[in-house]
């Protein structure tokens, strides 16, 4: 379940990804699957060889990449999750979402 974003920042992410740039969109989120994680940011991108070389280059696997489109995706969590924000100067996601 996510929540703690606004619709304007969930249309906002889905521009960027449509025009194939790289774009960023943390939540809350409870997944009983992940115990201890509260926040995912989606790293999206419309072009998959743009995502696939942004995984890469964070050391992520691109099999990983949720492939569906029209809003491809790579979920990053845990340490790995607030490693890349603050990497990718976005420090207010990690204030924010307590990480």
């Amino acid at each position: 379940m996510a929540f703690g974003i606004k619709r304007q920042e969930l249309a906002a992410w889905k521009e960027q990804v449509a025009r194939g740039e790289i774009a960023y969109l943390t939540h809350f989120w409870i997944d009983n699957r992940f115990p201890g994680v509260t926040s995912v940011t989606k790293v999206g991108c419309a072009d998959l060889e743009r995502l696939e070389r942004w995984c890469n280059d964070h050391g992520l696997d691109p099999r990983y990449i949720h492939r569906r489109q029209p809003f491809p995706h790579f979920d990053l969590m845990g340490s790995k999750q607030k490693e890349i924000l603050i990497q990718e100067g976005m420090t207010d996601h990690v204030v924010r979402f307590h990480l």
